[in-house]
């Protein structure tokens, strides 16, 4: 049965960090609201912070809106300034890496939502890293790494 939810009443099982202690913090909003296909997300990133180390993804497809306040995106190796009001996609099936960089002085709000691939490889250029999220492994060339985390600001 479909239910209505409220952005400011959404339960802490479905938000990584409800104290805000850590830089980020998301709202699992697809999740709560039962979706299969897609998730929605939303990122809260303190000043100073980065969203994700940079990485790229083999097929997710992805959507991000700037909710509030302003910062970069990295994006290819390009930085881009980026503010309230700003969106962009990234198309599924091309490895184009990014990452959302705080440098303002507010929490940057941003709104991700994309598709579910459960065989989504997720690649990390700056440590030349692999990721096959459906297994949690990650590759550094042919070796296996323990205890590496994508949380970037660890």
């Amino acid at each position: 049965m479909l239910e209505v939810h409220n952005l400011d009443a959404v339960p802490d099982e479905y938000t990584d960090d409800p104290g805000f202690e850590s830089q980020l913090k998301t709202k699992y909003l697809g999740a709560l609201a039962g979706s299969k296909r897609i998730y929605l997300n939303i990122d809260y990133v303190k000043a100073g912070a980065k969203s994700a180390k940079y990485h790229s993804h083999s097929l997710q497809e992805e959507f991000f809106l700037i909710l509030r306040g302003r910062g970069n995106v990295r994006i290819q190796d390009r930085i881009v300034a980026v503010k309230q009001g700003d969106f962009f996609a990234k198309p599924g099936g091309m490895m184009i890496a990014h990452q959302f960089i705080n440098d303002g002085d507010e929490v940057l709000e941003i709104l991700d939502c994309g598709t579910k691939d459960k065989n989504d490889l997720v690649e990390y250029p700056d440590e030349d890293v692999l990721l096959v999220k459906e297994k949690g492994l990650a590759f550094k060339k042919t070796e296996p790494l323990k205890d590496w985390s994508s949380d970037p600001n660890k």
